[in-house]
């Protein structure tokens, strides 16, 4: 069992930056006693910036209609899985905004199209929010759209829309989006059908630590209940380019990344993996997280729309990553998408 909730408060307002670092990297040694860190190449492909939410944090999506919308046809995915293969890649981060016409039967024909075309490819697609928007547009239960998705080719689905997990701040951030417990009951079903999730947190976006540890208890009880869990990924918010980057007071800072990193693997000893961000804290404090209890430094991420729409240029390659993880002590290893291990070294 973790930490409790009084000690995670007690540890974010402690300036014991380097013992918490020191005890997160126990609980990482007992749960990784290999000395291996993991990596993946994929690619995220956001099919439509069309979105019904208007997320305060958000700087990529566009209101139906906007003349600067999109919606990818088949071809265009197809040219991006291809280059991603080409850079081998194992698997797709499918998402896009929440489109108020694209009902069950488009996802399953692009499901359908992608799997006769890529067998090989696993498809991580759809945030909580995107399930519930296609239920509620299909008129079909949670339980049957995540059924009828996976059936089509969905293999696991990612843990977008979490922001923070209390509605006190979902609110005020996302006040269109679905709420806390929404979010839950998508993934507690999906672990109900037998496929695997991942949790995130999106911090930094004017919430107290007693929002953060709430997310983190919610985050937990669910795993305690399914085990359906493969990793948790805390990341920064992204203010520029923002409604919400210009009223929060100030943004999160490397060391706030690296203690609420490390306190996240304490309070989540019981997911397996936790991942240290590049993409918004940048590759030196992503390798720093090594040492704050994570074992894996996500993808290279061939392509990324999301947070580059709000101002973060951060850009590497499996050179580099492999590269900051060896100069951090540890062993390579590329992974897929369920965390299974590929090559530990290359000749």
């Amino acid at each position: 069992m973790g930490i409790t909730r009084q000690e995670a408060l007690e540890l974010f307002r402690s300036d014991d930056f380097v013992g918490l670092g020191q005890a997160a990297d126990q609980v990482r040694r007992r749960l990784h006693p290999e000395n291996v860190v993991t990596y993946q190449i994929d690619r995220n492909i956001n099919y439509t910036n069309f979105c019904t939410e208007y997320c305060s944090f958000c700087a990529f999506y566009r209101p139906m209609g906007s003349p600067e919308g999109y919606l990818l046809n088949l071809d265009t995915i197809y040219g991006k899985i291809d280059e991603t293969l080409a850079l081998g890649g194992t698997g797709i981060l499918l998402q896009g905004g929440l489109h108020r016409e694209l009902k069950i039967d488009y996802y399953e024909n692009l499901l359908h199209s992608l799997k006769r075309r890529y067998p090989q490819v696993h498809l991580h697609c759809f945030s909580a929010p995107e399930v519930l928007n296609i239920a509620e547009l299909s008129g079909l239960t949670l339980a049957e759209t995540i059924r009828r998705l996976h059936e089509a080719g969905m293999d696991s689905i990612p843990g977008g829309g979490a922001e923070i997990l209390d509605d006190e701040v979902r609110r005020r951030i996302s006040r269109l989006k679905c709420t806390a417990g929404e979010w839950v009951e998508v993934h507690r079903t999906a672990h109900r059908l037998g496929l695997r999730t991942t949790a995130t947190m999106m911090f930094g976006c004017g919430e107290t630590f007693e929002h953060r540890v709430n997310h983190l208890e919610t985050v937990r009880q669910i795993q305690e209940e399914t085990g359906g869990f493969t990793a948790f990924i805390p990341w920064m918010f992204q203010p520029e380019h923002t409604a919400l980057g210009r009223v929060i007071p100030e943004p999160p800072t490397a060391v706030d990344y690296l203690k609420t990193l490390a306190i996240s693997r304490l309070y989540l000893d019981n997911i397996q993996n936790l991942q240290s961000s590049w993409l918004t804290p940048g590759i030196k404090v992503c390798q720093i997280g090594l040492r704050f209890g994570a074992n894996d430094v996500g993808s290279i991420l061939i392509e990324e729309n999301v947070v580059a729409a709000a101002g973060c240029t951060n850009r590497t390659n499996e050179a580099e990553l492999r590269r900051i993880i060896a100069d951090a002590g540890f062993i390579p290893a590329k992974r897929d998408t369920l965390y299974r291990t590929y090559f530990l070294r290359y000749n």
